[in-house]
């Protein structure tokens, strides 16, 4: 093996590593307030903040104009060639257009507070609810602006540094108010959160590029590039986030309040774990695979690379995760979060499909085919919620886990195919020789969840984690010179 090879191998595993080790502290602080909210909220009061911030969500998407992903190449051209007045120029045009996105989703949120009302319950009237629910969309566009000037400036170390304290004041300023009010607090903790992560937000940018207001009429026209390339990203995003508005309202509809809950915190438990891995995939691997996008052999390469490591990483911590959940839902929540179980076990699969996708769907980011990314992203949503529907149906709550499943399969038939027919990519026998193993694991250790009870259930879980693991460190060996440098360390 090449030391070249070994190296990209390296650089892969490095990276994501170093991110998801941000990601984990963010995680755990954030399980301090799952906590909270699960005892002072109960199901219920967590499938209302669950629809509320579905809907902020949406809200934010339909109106932030694409503007923290635009603006970030321009910015990042200007920084990277030391254009210091056009620089500081055109970093006034981001806050101008900010400014417009925050009054859009500020009307956005008011006008449409009446029909979501309408739409997402049948008892009472939340209409002021969603109404309130403006301040926090103004506020979360002013954020995006902002975070995007110091991701393009390269000042990823404030960036870091404020999300961990958004995550600390989200803790800080939520449990309280769920305490002392309960459900009441829950619309004033999100635009709280809201204002609290403006404000560390700002903090960090304005000590770069402090605020100065000088308006001309040539920065209108100079953003409309910028939100040309943020369309698409935002009809995808608002998609994604009506969809998730469209579940939680059919689950309150069709099932319960209870049920929208239990729902969130299965979704929460899958997605959030996986992040660990996925995180770095936007802040090194897609800056990577930008730079080659036209190399279609460099894209293969680098394509399928970040699959093998994310698969090698990720897949015994989802093993792991399938075993432990019995235990970890009455810890990280509460007793009334067991039903849960069953449903997160089987969405678990969803994961290893995803690890699958993520990479290849980069492809059409890096070559900046927004249609084809909208069109898409687009399809899974309508799948996923399509699935949902007839799935909980079928077999309730446990029928929603299984309809994840479903749809991240029809994604990854989807994205690979379109990938192979519009760029070319073949996936190389290595990362099928992996797959095949560790989603054979996987979905062993599905099997045993099913089959399984008492001491044999925790001693064939165990087992299939061990050798998942063993599997991936045995591979990361041969693939990178990690384990030399690890006895270096340590003298083992």
């Amino acid at each position: 093996m090449s030391e070249k090879r070994d190296d990209s191998y390296s650089h892969v595993l490095k990276f994501t590593s170093l991110f998801g080790g941000v990601q984990v502290l963010s995680i755990m602080i954030g399980l301090v307030r799952n906590k909270a909210m699960a005892l002072l909220l109960g199901a219920s009061g967590m499938g209302f903040n669950a629809l509320l911030t579905s809907m902020q969500n949406f809200a934010s998407q339909c109106t932030n104009l694409g503007i923290s992903f635009g603006a970030v190449p321009r910015l990042s051209e200007l920084h990277e060639h030391q254009d210091d007045v056009k620089l500081h120029y055109y970093v006034q045009v981001v806050r101008l257009w900010s400014m417009i996105a925050a009054v859009l989703g500020l009307l956005f949120c008011v006008i449409v507070s009446p029909l979501m009302n309408q739409l997402s319950f049948t008892w009472g009237d939340h209409t002021l609810h969603y109404a309130m629910l403006a301040l926090a969309v103004a506020m979360i566009a002013i954020t995006g602006g902002e975070t995007a000037i110091m991701k393009a400036t390269r000042q990823l170390g404030k960036v870091a540094m404020a999300q961990i304290l958004t995550v600390i004041a989200t803790l800080i300023v939520s449990v309280p108010l769920y305490y002392f009010y309960g459900h009441s607090g829950v619309v004033p903790a999100i635009v709280l959160i809201a204002f609290a992560t403006m404000l560390i937000t700002l903090f960090y940018s304005y000590r770069a590029f402090p605020f100065r207001f000088d308006f001309h009429r040539s920065m209108l026209r100079e953003g409309a590039g910028m939100i040309r390339l943020g369309v698409a990203f935002v009809m995808a995003a608002a998609i994604g986030s009506a969809s998730e508005v469209a579940i939680r309202a059919y689950l309150n509809v069709v099932g319960s309040m209870d049920d929208v809950g239990l729902y969130n915190v299965a979704f929460m438990i899958t997605i959030t774990y996986a992040g660990l891995v996925f995180s770095a995939m936007e802040a090194d691997y897609f800056p990577r695979l930008s730079g080659v996008a036209n190399d279609y052999e460099a894209t293969n390469s680098i394509v399928n690379k970040q699959i093998e490591v994310s698969l090698l990483l990720l897949a015994p911590m989802l093993v792991g995760l399938m075993m432990a959940l019995p235990l970890l839902v009455p810890i990280l929540f509460s007793n009334e979060f067991v039903p849960v179980v069953g449903m997160a076990q089987v969405a678990v699969l969803a994961m290893y499909f995803k690890v699958l996708t993520m990479p290849v769907a980069y492809i059409t980011l890096a070559r900046r085919l927004s249609l084809s990314f909208l069109l898409l992203e687009s399809s899974y949503y309508v799948i996923l919620v399509l699935a949902i529907v007839c799935c909980f149906q079928l077999w309730g709550l446990w029928g929603t886990g299984l309809a994840i499943v479903i749809a991240h399969v029809v994604e990854n038939v989807l994205v690979i195919g379109y990938a192979t027919w519009k760029y070319g990519y073949r996936i190389t026998s290595a990362v099928v020789r992996y797959a095949a193993v560790q989603v054979s694991i996987g979905f062993l250790a599905f099997a045993v969840t099913l089959l399984c009870e008492g001491a044999l259930y925790w001693i064939t879980e165990a087992a299939l984690t061990i050798v998942s693991t063993a599997y991936s460190i045995h591979v990361l060996r041969q693939k990178t010179h990690l384990w030399e440098r690890l006895r270096s360390k340590f003298r083992i």
